[in-house]
């Protein structure tokens, strides 16, 4: 099945897939993040309510579940490459749809198309990376899309504030980086096999592997705090740090973002070695504590102390994070990755999602600052409140056993 990806490490534009698909993964999610910077500008523009703005941010989430549904294992059975590629080509499209936006429905249709591009290609290259080398892959699982995330929020930031056309330039440069992924693609080994089942596997399922139930239903609690955090930051955050500073520079609002992607991604790096259990642990510390210094500074109207509490819950959702993949994927046999990604992302954005939405509500009614306290209590009960189940769960099972 790997040989090749292992044949090509002599040389070549093939050399090792492993940095071509951490390149494309990166890109995917910093696409994603692109749009952040951009809803309070939309919101003026097309006199948008944040109910609006949080459903625009919500149908991505939606159509990558739909995509993860649908399409999630489909590379286990037609192979990596082409499925990665139809992802690329409709995120091109995606990116086309942003450019030409001249309001909401054109956005949601934007953010529509590139929601089942991310849905379709987070699970292919994500198996694909743990394919090559199951150790570094996992690495990359966790990292891409942090830096990917934190790149497209201050990069789409900077172009906002300081370049020509606000609304359009970020989506061009993108179109065009996909386009180049797209051809550069074909360069690659294969690193996955063919298998029949195609047809059948598109029925919408969800693929949990029997050894796995478990250990996702321990960091579940923990898994949903810390996406929920990700879908707060990358909806209404930019919105809250003008509504409660003042300020109203796109590189502000924007850098805050960046700051907990960023963050993340060195955590991750940093705690690699660690085992996922120590990981999760940190990981729910450091974000209660961010948290609380972030709410601190949101009353305070200081963005210095939200960077801060920022820098400190990145420090958590990172970690997190990658306490919750090593406790999972590599539970799991060659041909069951794709699907348990899909699971397990389908779990994520929901989390994602949902509780923005919420959130946007809120703000509508109770105002940005109410509504982060109210987020921010959600997010910590529920990430300590699962941190402490576990531990009781996991003590209950080696008393018994």
């Amino acid at each position: 099945m790997f040989s090749s990806a292992k044949s090509s490490e002599s040389g070549g534009p093939a050399a090792n897939p492993i940095a071509f698909h951490a390149v494309t993964l990166a890109t995917f999610f910093g696409a994603s993040a692109a749009p952040t910077p951009l809803y309070r500008i939309y919101q003026e523009s097309f006199a948008a309510s944040p109910v609006m703005m949080t459903g625009i941010f919500a149908v991505y989430a939606f159509a990558l579940l739909s995509a993860l549904l649908i399409a999630g294992s489909i590379s286990d059975h037609l192979g990596r490459k082409p499925v990665i590629f139809v992802a690329l080509l409709l995120e091109i499209v995606g990116m086309a749809l942003f450019v030409v936006a001249d309001g909401p429905p054109w956005l949601i249709a934007a953010r529509i198309v590139q929601g089942f591009a991310t849905g379709i290609a987070g699970a292919s290259i994500g198996a694909s990376l743990v394919d090559v080398d199951r150790g570094r892959g996992q690495l990359v699982n966790s990292l891409a899309p942090l830096i990917g995330m934190a790149v497209g929020a201050l990069g789409t930031s900077a172009l906002i504030q300081y370049g020509p056309f606000p609304l359009h330039l970020v989506y061009g440069l993108l179109l065009i980086g996909f386009a180049v992924l797209a051809l550069a693609i074909w360069l690659t080994p294969e690193t996955g096999g063919r298998r029949s089942g195609a047809l059948s596997s598109l029925k919408p399922t969800i693929a949990i592997p029997p050894q796995i139930k478990r250990p996702l239903a321990l960091v579940t609690p923990i898994n949903i705090a810390n996406w929920a955090l990700g879908g707060f930051y990358l909806s209404l955050m930019p919105s809250l740090v003008a509504s409660v500073t003042g300020s109203r520079a796109p590189l502000t609002g924007g850098a805050v973002v960046a700051t907990l992607m960023a963050a993340g991604a060195v955590s991750v790096f940093l705690r690699r070695s660690r085992s996922p259990r120590a990981n999760v642990a940190f990981g729910v510390s450091a974000t209660t504590a961010g948290m609380l210094i972030v709410v601190a500074g949101t009353h305070l109207a200081n963005v210095p102390v939200m960077t801060l509490g920022t820098l400190l819950t990145g420090v958590g959702f990172g970690t997190s994070f990658l306490g919750i993949m090593g406790s999972i994927m590599p539970l799991a046999k060659a041909d069951e990755r794709a699907g348990l990604l899909s699971a397990f992302y389908i779990q994520s954005y929901l989390a994602f999602s949902l509780p923005a939405m919420a959130a946007g509500f809120l703000a509508k009614t109770l105002g940005y600052q109410t509504t982060t306290d109210i987020y921010a209590a959600v997010i910590i009960v529920t990430a300590v409140g699962g941190l402490m189940a576990s531990r009781e769960r996991r003590a209950g099972v080696s008393a018994v056993s």
